[in-house]
Formats: C-alpha cells, sequence, structure tokens
C-alpha cells in the first residue's frame, strides 16, 4: 500500500509517499507561501532535493502541483495516482469530540469547524487540505489523526482548569494537549525495541523542539501532559512563554495598552527562551551563546532544563515510578548537553547518564548507565509513518 501523508500549515504543505510494503519514504518535502505568487515547493526523491517556484493561491492549487512531482518522467515514482491508497491526514484540534484516528466524514470536518476558535490557524488550514484531496483524487479514503486524540486518557482531575466550571461547559475550557500522534508513535516504538506490551510500563516521553512538552504514559495510554487548551503552556519554547502567572497577562496589557490579539502573539511568538537571552529564534544558537558564556542565554537554557526535569519528576508522582524516560524531537534527539544537564537533575530519582552513550545526535539509543534505575533512551520521532500506519489499519 503507498500512503500520502498530509500537514497542511496555514500557508505550507509538508507531505510525504511512503510504501508502507517495506515502510520506505518514496518521496517527500515540503510547499511554502501558500496563497502568494512567490509560493515554491522543495520536492526531495531518491536523495535529490528539487526546489520548484510555482505560484499556489491556495492548498487545492499546492496539492494539485505536488501529485504531479510523484509522476513527473524526470524523478517519477509512481506510474499513476491511482497507486495512491489512502491519504494520511495531520489534523490539529478535535476537542473532545474525537477520541481516536477516523476515517474523514462531514461529521469531523464539522468538529474541525467547531474548534476553529482553539486553533484559529491550523484547524481551518486542516479544512483545506482535506476539501482539496477531495477536489484533486475524488473518492479518495481520507484518516484524520488529531494532535489531540492520543490525550483524551487524561482524567478529569488532571484536565480541567480551576475556574468557573461555565467556562467548561460554555466554551470546552479545559487542557487537552499536543504532539499526541509523536508520543503515540515513540511509546509503541519502546514496546517494539524492548520486546514487551505497553501494558503495565510507565514512560514519560520529553518531546523537545521549537515547541516542546512532556507526557505521561502509564499502559500506553496518556496520563498528564505540559501542552494546555493551546500549545502556549508548559515549558518554555523557543519563542512560546510556557507557564506563567495569568495576572502577568492582565498586568502587561494594562500597563503597555495591549490588545488582546497583542498580548497573544507576544505570549506565542515574542516570549520564551529567545525573548530571554534576546537572541534569534534558533535554539542551537541560544546554546552555543550560553556555552559561550552570555549571561542571558545560560539563564534561559537553565530555565529549559529545569522546567522539564521538574515535569519529569511531577509525572514520576503523578504515576507512582518512572521505568523509562525518553528523549525525541528535534532538541531531544540532537542536543546532547540538554539531555545531560536534564537526566543530571533526575540523579535523586535514579538517573544515571552515561556520557558516551549520550554523545550522539538523531541516533535510537539507550544512553543510561546499566544501573540507573531509570532506562533513558533516545528514539526519534516519525509523525509521518505513526499517520501512515493508522490510514492504513482504518482503511483495511
Amino acid at each position: 500500500m503507498k500512503i500520502l501523508v498530509l500537514n497542511c500549515g496555514s500557508s505550507s504543505l509538508k507531505y510525504q509517499l511512503i510504501n508502507m510494503d517495506t515502510e520506505e519514504v518514496m518521496a517527500s518535502g515540503k510547499y511554502e507561501r501558500i496563497g502568494e505568487a512567490e509560493a515554491f515547493i522543495t520536492h526531495k526523491v531518491n536523495g535529490q532535493k528539487i526546489e520548484i517556484k510555482n505560484p499556489a493561491y491556495n492548498h487545492s492549487q499546492a496539492i494539485d502541483f505536488t501529485l504531479k512531482q510523484f509522476t513527473n518522467p524526470e524523478y517519477k515514482v509512481i506510474d499513476s495516482l491511482d497507486e495512491i491508497t489512502a491519504i494520511g491526514h495531520r489534523l490539529p484540534h478535535g476537542g473532545e469530540k474525537i477520541a481516536e484516528s477516523v476515517l474523514i466524514d462531514e461529521h469531523v470536518v464539522d468538529v474541525l469547524k467547531e474548534y476553529t476558535d482553539l486553533a484559529p490557524l491550523h484547524n481551518p488550514a486542516a479544512i483545506s487540505g482535506i476539501e482539496a484531496c477531495k477536489e484533486v483524487m475524488p473518492g479518495k479514503p481520507m484518516v484524520g489523526v488529531f494532535d489531540t486524540t492520543f490525550h483524551q486518557t487524561i482524567e478529569k482531575d488532571k484536565f480541567i482548569y480551576a475556574i468557573p466550571y461555565e467556562y467548561y461547559k460554555k466554551y470546552g475550557v479545559r487542557k487537552y494537549g499536543f504532539h499526541g500522534t509523536s508520543y503515540m508513535f515513540v511509546s509503541q516504538r519502546l514496546a517494539e525495541i524492548e520486546n514487551k506490551s505497553l501494558e503495565g510500563t510507565k514512560i514519560v516521553v520529553c518531546h523537545l523542539g521549537q515547541g516542546a512538552s512532556v507526557c505521561a504514559i502509564k499502559d500506553g495510554k496518556s496520563v498528564d501532559t505540559t501542552m494546555g487548551l493551546s500549545p502556549v503552556a508548559g515549558l518554555p519554547m523557543v519563542t512560546r512563554c510556557g507557564d506563567l502567572d495569568p495576572s502577568v497577562v492582565t498586568y502587561l496589557i494594562k500597563k503597555e495598552n495591549l490588545t488582546v490579539n497583542e498580548m497573544e502573539d507576544i505570549l506565542n511568538k515574542k516570549s520564551g527562551l529567545s525573548a530571554m537571552s534576546n537572541l534569534v529564534p534558533d535554539f542551537r544558537e541560544i546554546e552555543n551563546k550560553s556555552n559561550e558564556g552570555d549571561e542571558n542565554a545560560k539563564l534561559a537554557i537553565e530555565k529549559f532544563n529545569y522546567s522539564v526535569a521538574s515535569y519529569v519528576a511531577k509525572y514520576a508522582a503523578a504515576m507512582n515510578g518512572i521505568d523509562y524516560l525518553v528523549f525525541t524531537g528535534g532538541i531531544g534527539e540532537n542536543q546532547i548537553n540538554i539531555r545531560k544537564a536534564i537526566c543530571e537533575k533526575l540523579e535523586f530519582m535514579g538517573v544515571l547518564i552515561d556520557v558516551d552513550s549520550n554523545d550522539m545526535r538523531g541516533e535510537e539509543k539507550v544512553i543510561s548507565k546499566p544501573d540507573s534505575k531509570i532506562k533513558v533512551y533516545v528514539i526519534p520521532t516519525n509523525e509521518e509513518l505513526m499517520i501512515a500506519k493508522e490510514t492504513v489499519r482504518l482503511t483495511k
């Protein structure tokens, strides 16, 4: 089976065509600046990277042009679009209405529309992607894998906020959590590596990247996670603030005479480690400056490491222990010193990092010592493959 995986952003389209018989990525790429005449696609196939400028004023045009690359005689990977069995969509926010991966129908689209207020940039783009596929490949089965569904197992006392209950009933204000597809893949991959069932296991996964979160997973199910109503909550990220006293928001709105939209923009795009260090929003640059002795950068990195370690310890309490600690995401997979610093803060729990094993980037590997009470892994995430697997499962 050949599965097309799509991840539609507000002005972008990421894609992979995967042969599920071998799990080989046949072609992948990204369409950027959708909506503009300057739109372009970067298409990767057979080790080649081909960049093509091609105007795409909507997702339908972008998807149509993307599909043509699969059959382009110069670097084709299939002879006909009929070879594509189904399409898997990464979908942002399904609220409480959808608790698992689903075959996409009008109900799914209605749910995306209903929760647009909670994902104003991403849900409309996802709807555009679905409608575009209907137009370009009519009748082709589609599956939706939501970032929020993995966390639907979180119990109410952990997802409810201590604000008037009517806001939960009226507007669905609660913790939802994100990065669910990544957590699903990593936990299942860990079970494969360890050759055991997820039943009876207690795992904490640190998905650390531009967006970062931590998740407690017991018996293969999400127990708690750091992101909340939106992806702004939890850890301080590269440009997002993470947890803070809510009064900071109202105080600054009054002091700076800010609109709600301006404040939202500050919390999402002008905060986090970049704002603390007064450096460009690139974690590698911030870490490099920290290593060079930049005091603000050191403060930002220490804040990040402390926050991750604190949540790991909190989730040990939530599950009455941890068997496995896993790092994934761009930072988790590649930043050696960050993993080391976080693990060193957890030595009181019996975490013992092996410095030599940890000295690597992007590998699937155990990085703890044999006598560590908690086994520590690095497992590169593969959300696209997880979406493709769910698409195969539901379309079979």
